[in-house]
């Protein structure tokens, strides 16, 4: 969310939804704004790498390096995907637990 924030222009939008499917939590954020460009997404979950249209905005390029670490302790996963027009969706797959086996 706070990268969403960060990187969205006036008037862009940012979705957010939750849900559980098939024993996994899943959250999703999608906003409509600029996008990582498709050369440059497998370097988006490397710590410190900051891509080029995002040298003019405050950052030290470690975030999303910092939530695929958190995700794969929990033995989840996380996803991006970023069309050539613009946007980004961020999905994190958690297993779910039913609140009874919860330790």
């Amino acid at each position: 969310m706070a990268n969403a924030a960060r990187y969205c222009r006036p008037g862009d939008r940012v979705n957010l939804w939750a849900r559980v499917e098939t024993g996994e939590a899943l959250l999703t954020v999608a906003d409509t704004g600029p996008g990582i460009p498709a050369e440059e997404l497998p370097h988006a979950f490397e710590r410190l790498w900051r891509g080029r249209d995002a040298r003019h905005i405050a950052g030290s390029g470690i975030g999303l390096a910092v939530v695929r670490e958190l995700i794969t302790a929990h033995g989840g996963a996380v996803a991006l995907e970023s069309p050539p027009g613009g946007g980004l969706t961020v999905t994190i797959r958690l297993p779910a637990r039913h609140p009874a086996t919860a330790g």
